[in-house]
């Protein structure tokens, strides 16, 4: 592992990088179904001592399609079936906001990568920052944090050839997040865009 000596903080996006996104909005912990193989990349981040959280946009909370009660029933669905995979999620950060809002915590704007970074007491650079959205990648890069983009759900039609727009340059592009794992672990095998 050589990306640092000393592992960080993983950020995760969540829908499309560690659960199913066909449903435009989780509304309920039966709409949160795993991707096969991410819980399981979870717990291997874990185990070589990387903590790993989650920053999320939850606009639904904002419009008030669910309620902070549902998305605590959520996360506690996904920590349940993580545990069963030997792994966890030391937090989970979210912005509640509407487009409308103007807040600085939605993606792309970096606000809950900076409470992130204080929280864990870990610098930009010691933070690695993953998930199959630019506005996720963004997010991560405007703090200075090492990104890795997922071709996958949102980005599944690009590729290393043909990345999507305003991809931060130097984003890693993995297939999965297992493939990220793997990267990360061995980083020979991983691919830049420049």
């Amino acid at each position: 592992m050589s990306t640092h000596a000393v592992p960080g903080v993983v950020v995760l996006d969540r829908d499309g990088t560690l659960n199913d996104d066909r449903y435009s909005i989780i509304t309920s912990p039966d709409d949160w179904q795993p991707i096969a193989g991410a819980l399981a990349a979870v717990a291997l981040l874990n185990q070589v001592g990387w903590k790993v959280v989650i920053a999320t946009n939850q606009s639904g909370l904002g419009r008030g399609l669910f309620d902070m009660a549902t998305l605590n029933a959520v996360h506690q669905k996904m920590q349940q079936l993580l545990a069963q995979e030997g792994g966890r999620i030391e937090a989970v950060f979210f912005c509640p906001h509407t487009r409308d809002d103007a807040c600085e915590c939605r993606k792309p704007k970096p606000g809950l990568f900076q409470r992130i970074s204080e929280r864990f007491a870990v610098p930009p650079e010691r933070m690695v920052v993953v998930g199959n959205t630019v506005r996720h990648v963004q997010a991560g890069a405007a703090m200075g944090a090492s990104t890795h983009l997922l071709l996958m759900g949102k980005c599944a039609e690009y590729s290393v050839g043909n990345p999507p727009p305003g991809l931060p340059p130097g984003t890693a592009m993995h297939a999965d997040l297992s493939a990220f794992v793997h990267a990360l672990i061995a980083p020979q095998n991983s691919v830049q865009v420049t």
